[in-house]
């Protein structure tokens, strides 16, 4: 479901915006890795997790922040935990994953976005790995979209397999990360060709399908449904 906000704060390097890519449609939104406040979450303090952006909302706004920006961010377990390598404010909840498995996590490559302090990247799997880069916030999920600027080798152009999806790339320097998400049922190949063609981004990450949500002000979307697992988001002091 699509809820229309009549009025809520926008980040200034925060934008969001339609975009029509080989006949589908999609919602990008653009994030200044270098200048907001973007993080994951999952749970209070209690442990309970959040579920719906409205109740991040409303606890953030307890902490004196508002919500400007948020997309599920990952795939999860029944209860809500990460399936994969799950990191907030630089404590690990979940491990890294890194064979094979069933379902779309297990379709090696998969991968990790990482955020750090000005920077955030997504990184295949085994190249995270290898590289051990220093991440303030996590979240593993699959399978890769873009690797190296080449598509995922498992997706097929004739695929039947289609649904709304969400996903995040990011620019070869860190600065810019690319959330997107479908406004009608895509293959993973055409979703996948979004960010190597149109946002030019070297490595995306595939977040979730069918469940896929988005928080967005800027163009009245506050996605309700079913409850999630971890979100990442971008808030402002407020006002």
């Amino acid at each position: 479901m699509i809820t229309t906000l009549a009025s809520a704060p926008q980040a200034g390097a925060v934008g969001c915006q339609p975009v029509d890519h080989d006949g589908n449609s999609y919602i990008v939104c653009e994030v200044d890795a270098t200048a907001e406040d973007m993080r994951l979450y999952r749970s209070d303090t209690s442990g309970t997790p959040y579920g719906h952006f409205s109740t991040l909302k409303t606890e953030l706004a307890r902490d004196g922040r508002d919500l400007v920006f948020a997309m599920n961010a990952g795939m999860y377990h029944e209860d809500r935990s990460p399936v994969g390598l799950y990191l907030e404010d630089g404590r690990e909840d979940m491990r890294v994953i890194s064979s094979p498995g069933p379902g779309n996590f297990g379709l090696l490559p998969n991968g990790i976005f990482c955020i750090g302090k000005t920077r955030a990247r997504v990184f295949e799997t085994r190249d995270f790995l290898s590289r051990r880069p220093r991440c303030r916030h996590a979240t593993q999920s699959g399978p890769m979209l873009v690797i190296d600027g080449a598509l995922h080798p498992r997706f097929l152009p004739d695929s039947t397999s289609r649904y709304i999806r969400n996903g995040v790339g990011t620019s070869a320097d860190g600065r810019r990360t690319f959330f997107a998400i479908s406004q009608n049922t895509v293959t993973f190949h055409e979703f996948a060709r979004l960010f190597r063609d149109v946002l030019k981004v070297p490595n995306a990450l595939f977040l979730d399908g069918n469940i896929s949500r988005l928080y967005a002000p800027q163009v009245g979307r506050a996605d309700l449904g079913r409850r999630m697992g971890p979100i990442v988001a971008v808030t402002v002091p407020a006002r």
